[in-house]
């Protein structure tokens, strides 16, 4: 048997999640790009050795190390993600698996691959996001533990970030109640970040919570990292609660996250000398609904026996057109990010980002982080397909 007859062998050998992983290690292919491969020529045909032709003549873009990974996958690499996977006690969830979460399929770029620790069933619950400053005030934090405590009593699932501020209070509120937190982190599951919540995680767990991550074990923290996170933080709820944000924050970028996948966005007010507070303001005066109480969130979903929950106001995301400007406000230097080169990668058509990421030549973290702060500034708009220039 020669080589290439083995190599074929083998590939018709390897499970579901060998695909699914040899496919997320596909380099600089954006995501809805390589859903469309496995949906023309099935999952394991794309790395048979017959089928190079073909998949040479439908994405006649694919560069010399894309097709590469197609036709000499890292199996050994491959094999150890799964044992490091199972060494952190995570699972290894497949965007075909039964279990993977519906809400998450709905969004432009859901993870091909996900690993999560925990409570696998909490996967497609009932989930309201909850998000806010790292730097919160006393009162934010209590705020969001007692809102995150009655939401969970209510049979909600908090999601959020595991950060430090409002994210940690939302999840220390909903563990008062078993089965009612999930935390999206922005590294592999092997570590926790930041490390002082090393506790607080394990509580998660003990719990009945789930941490996830689709971050390969091994993955530390880098900025890039979290406006991914993020995307996935909304994309697993039904809509995001802010509760303390800077006009310049992460917690605005979920927010706009959720706007993009069709969620609802809620915020909470503040005084008006709360600096914290500024992000969740300008939200309400974009169209956010003002949450004071538990019964502001619950009532914009009704419960129904064959659908579950959906949405009661259909009105409300058309209001909320968030755009990204801040103008008017002063806080972000936009001449500082006139002069990113990035920007000239951008066309005033839409332009996807792995298009931006090719022009530019830069890995695919800085191309989101840097396309978030010029959408924030609103320098560029972020449509289904990608990004426009719009200054």
């Amino acid at each position: 048997m020669d080589s290439s007859s083995t190599s074929h062998h083998l590939n018709n050998n390897k499970s579901n999640v060998e695909y699914w992983l040899a496919l997320k290690l596909v380099p600089r292919l954006a995501i809805h790009k390589k859903i469309i491969l496995v949906e023309t020529f099935g999952l394991s045909a794309l790395f048979s050795v017959n089928n190079k032709p073909s998949i040479l003549s439908s994405a006649n873009n694919l560069s010399v190390k894309q097709l590469c990974a197609f036709q000499q996958p890292d199996w050994q690499k491959i094999t150890q993600i799964i044992q490091a996977s199972t060494a952190c006690n995570s699972a290894i969830v497949c965007f075909d698996d039964t279990g993977y979460p519906q809400l998450l399929k709905e969004i432009y770029d859901p993870p091909l691959v996900f690993f999560i620790q925990g409570n696998i069933s909490l996967l497609n619950a009932s989930q309201i996001a909850v998000v806010g400053s790292r730097s919160s005030s006393v009162g934010g934090r209590d705020t969001a533990f007692t809102l995150c405590q009655q939401l969970a009593q209510q049979n909600f699932v908090i999601t959020s970030g595991l950060a430090l501020g409002i994210d940690a209070a939302a999840h220390r509120g909903a563990i008062s109640y078993p089965n009612s937190t999930i935390a999206v982190v922005a590294t592999g599951l092997d570590q926790v970040y930041p490390a002082r919540h090393k506790t607080l995680a394990q509580q998660i767990i003990t719990c009945g919570g789930a941490i996830i991550s689709e971050f390969l074990p091994g993955t530390q923290p880098r900025a890039g990292h979290f406006p991914k996170r993020n995307r996935l933080i909304s994309g697993l709820s039904l809509g995001v609660l802010v509760v303390e944000a800077e006009l310049k924050s992460g917690s605005l970028i979920t927010a706009r996250c959720a706007l993009e996948q069709n969620r609802e966005v809620f915020a909470i007010p503040s005084s008006i000398e709360n600096k914290q507070a500024k992000g969740c303001h300008w939200l309400i005066k974009q169209g956010a609904k003002l949450v004071e109480q538990c019964a502001d969130i619950i009532d914009e979903f009704a419960f129904t026996e064959q659908r579950g929950l959906h949405f009661n106001n259909g009105t409300q995301r058309q209001k909320l057109a968030v755009q990204g400007t801040l103008d008017g406000l002063g806080e972000i230097k936009q001449k500082d990010l006139c002069n990113d080169e990035l920007l000239d990668n951008v066309g005033f058509e839409i332009t996807p980002v792995d298009k931006v990421v090719s022009r530019s030549g830069l890995p695919v973290e800085e191309v989101l982080t840097r396309l978030t702060m010029l959408e924030l500034d609103g320098l560029v708009s972020a449509i289904p397909g990608g990004y426009i220039r719009t200054k």
